[in-house]
């Protein structure tokens, strides 16, 4: 199984920003733990803060992975063009989020993601990625 983990803007900054939310450690950092993880599963990452790259990787992927896990960032709560982008293409995509973003600020609650995804895992630290890749795994 081949899956590609997207993340959005902002999340470059793991690691060092608001490690109360996010934790201390960086994503590349994870995403090697991930790696030794699932040794049976291809696992690839792209992080961008440019919506349109986003929306083209998502495109591509359709091609190429079995599925896709997305960490939009703030682009969960704005961008119409990478829930178009995921409803347009035949694989799965299962959204994550590293907080519970009904527990923060209002406008975090809603998601133009989620009624495109097969599933949505939040609040779980980094832990969501994992929890997403099993859900993979497991269907």
């Amino acid at each position: 199984m081949k899956i590609l983990i997207i993340n959005g803007p902002n999340l470059n900054l793991l690691g060092k920003r608001e490690p109360g939310i996010y934790g201390n450690q960086t994503f590349e950092e994870f995403f090697k733990e991930l790696q030794v993880k699932y040794t049976e599963t291809t696992l690839a990452y792209f992080q961008s803060n440019i919506e349109g790259e986003l929306i083209t990787k998502i495109q591509d992927a359709d091609d190429e992975y079995d599925g896709i896990i997305i960490n939009a960032g703030a682009y969960t709560h704005t961008s119409i063009g990478i829930a178009d982008a995921i409803k347009a293409i035949s694989k799965p995509v299962i959204e994550v989020h590293i907080s519970n973003t009904f527990g923060r600020e209002e406008f975090r609650h809603q998601s133009y993601i989620s009624p495109n995804a097969k599933g949505v895992i939040l609040g779980f630290g980094m832990q969501s990625y994992a929890l997403a890749i099993q859900s993979f795994l497991t269907v």
